[in-house]
This record gives structure tokens, C-alpha cells and sequence, in this order.
């Protein structure tokens, strides 16, 4: 047993397979206390007897992330089995992959609550958890770990209600990175790529594992450590970043910042406009092509 996380903590949402079960897995080799959340609770609970085994700890949890009330019994729960709570890792996703004009207002909804709402829910109890820890005058050193995408950096053909979820997703990690940091709280957004129940199947062929015993890039597991160093005590000075993992890649993501400014130093008139947007246009970087156009 490793000990970079050990007595940590940590809730994991949609642990049962995937990103998240590698995860899970990773985390309670390095020590830490694992709370295994999913609707699955076959999966869940195979993963939590795989980490037992390995001599770590870990229990099942089957809450709502999308309940508000359900959210607050999951971070309890946490409290109550292990004696506190460290990091929440937001990992739960789903999809409903439509071209815009095909998507329905369901498609929209249920992509939209699981991936954006779920992150909120169980970071708002978490948060006010430790925001009294600090108040009682704790050392609290807390982490949000959200996960994004490149289709919530870039956008996705296809994907509008999956994209929109994750680009809210990169917000939200912005405000809480800003506002949480003074309770000993830090948050950032991961965007993983890796073969999970999402992209396995859609990707198949792209995803397979290696025949040739090579480096499996798609690995869910590669992205692990990245996780476990978050959730670690030496974090703590790693703050509102969203880090792109992909195989043996690493980066920080350059998120939107103001660009090249015209100033009239008074009002534009309309005719004016179009000639400005122009020359703007010019002198501006281009953002990254959204995936699939």
C-alpha cells in the first residue's frame, strides 16, 4: 500500500466503472478512504471489493447526485464512516449525443442534471462542511476535483447539451476556485480522455486495447496519478486550473481571456462596427476548432 493519500478521504461519483473506478482504485492503493458512489451498485460494489482486497478502505454509496437532500446524506455518510472528509471528485456523466436541431428538451434536461447539477449538489454540502470546520478554527485542506472535457473546451458536432454542461462545468470551478480558497478549499477541472462506458463503444475501434503489448494510451488508469496528486495534502497550492490528461499528456488548459481591444474612447456607430470586427479579426488568435467541424 502506498501512503501519498493515505487517511484522506475522498467521495468519488461514478466509481463503479471507467475513469472513476480507476480512480477509486488508484486512490485506496495510496492510502486514502474511499467512498465509491453509483447507481450500479454490482459495479460499486465490485469496486470496493477490489479495494479491500489490495488492504485499503472503501464502502459503497448509491445516493442521488442530482438530489440536493440525497447529496447532503452522501457527504454524511463520508463523515460518519471515516470521522471527516478531503476531497469530492465529480466524476458521474452521461450523455445524449444529438445534432441541435434533433435535441429535445429531455436531452437537454438530463445531460444538464446529472453533469452539472451533480457537481454542484454534493460540492455545496461539502463545501459548507468545511467552510464551519475553518470558522471552528481547523486547518481544513479541502479539494473539489470537477470533471470537464474537450467538448467544454472547445465544443463538440453533436454534442450541445453535453458541451454546455462542461463549459458550465469549467465556470463553476472558476467561482469556487475563487471564492473557497480562503476556507482552505481549493477547486480545479480535469479533462480526461480515457475508454470508459461513454466512449468505448462509440470509439471502439479508435479505443481498442493494444494487441502488441504496447502503451495503452486510452487507459482510464493514466490519468489517475493526476487525480491522487489533487487529492493529496501536497496540492494545496494548485487552484482554479483545468488540466487536459491524456495518455502520458499533461497540459493546463488556456481558458477565454480578453483579447486585442479597440477603443474608439467614445461610442461606435453601427456602420462602424463590421470594419472593427474586421480588423479584429485579424489581430486576434483563432480558438481551437470545435471537434468534429
Amino acid at each position: 500500500m502506498g501512503e501519498f493519500c493515505k487517511d484522506r478521504t475522498v467521495i468519488i461519483t461514478g466509481a463503479g466503472g471507467g475513469l472513476g473506478r480507476a480512480y477509486a482504485l488508484a486512490l485506496g492503493a495510496e492510502g486514502a478512504n474511499v467512498v465509491v458512489n453509483d447507481i450500479n451498485k454490482n459495479t460499486a460494489s465490485e469496486t470496493v471489493k477490489v479495494i479491500k482486497e489490495a488492504g485499503g478502505n472503501a464502502i459503497v454509496n448509491l445516493g442521488d447526485i442530482t438530489d440536493y437532500d440525497s447529496a447532503f446524506d452522501i457527504v454524511e455518510s463520508a463523515i460518519d464512516e471515516f470521522g471527516d472528509l478531503h476531497a469530492v471528485v465529480n466524476n458521474a456523466g452521461n450523455n445524449r449525443d444529438r445534432m441541435f436541431t434533433s435535441l429535445s428538451e429531455e436531452d437537454w434536461d438530463l445531460v444538464i442534471k446529472v453533469h452539472l447539477k451533480g457537481h454542484f449538489c454534493i460540492s455545496s454540502h461539502a463545501a459548507k462542511y468545511w467552510r464551519q470546520q475553518s470558522k471552528e478554527g481547523k486547518n481544513v485542506n479541502a479539494r473539489i476535483i470537477n470533471t470537464s472535457s474537450g467538448a467544454g473546451l472547445q465544443g463538440s458536432v453533436g454534442q450541445t447539451n453535453y458541451s454546455a454542461a462542461k463549459g458550465g462545468i469549467l465556470t463553476l470551478t472558476l467561482n469556487q476556485s475563487a471564492e473557497l480558497g480562503r476556507y482552505g478549499i481549493t477547486a480545479n477541472a480535469v479533462a480526461p480522455q480515457g475508454r470508459t462506458g461513454m466512449t468505448e463503444e462509440v470509439f471502439a475501434d479508435m479505443m481498442k486495447v493494444p494487441e502488441d503489448g504496447s502503451f495503452d494510451k486510452f487507459d482510464p488508469a493514466n490519468v489517475s496519478p493526476l487525480i491522487c496528486y489533487l487529492v493529496s495534502e501536497k496540492s494545496s497550492h494548485v487552484n482554479g486550473h483545468c488540466f487536459e490528461s491524456f495518455g502520458g499528456k499533461l497540459s493546463i488548459a488556456q481558458g477565454w481571456k480578453t483579447g486585442p481591444v479597440k477603443d474608439k474612447g467614445e461610442r461606435y456607430d453601427v456602420k462602424e462596427i463590421g470594419q472593427v470586427i474586421a480588423e479584429l479579426e485579424k489581430i486576434t488568435p483563432p480558438a481551437q476548432k470545435v471537434y468534429g467541424s
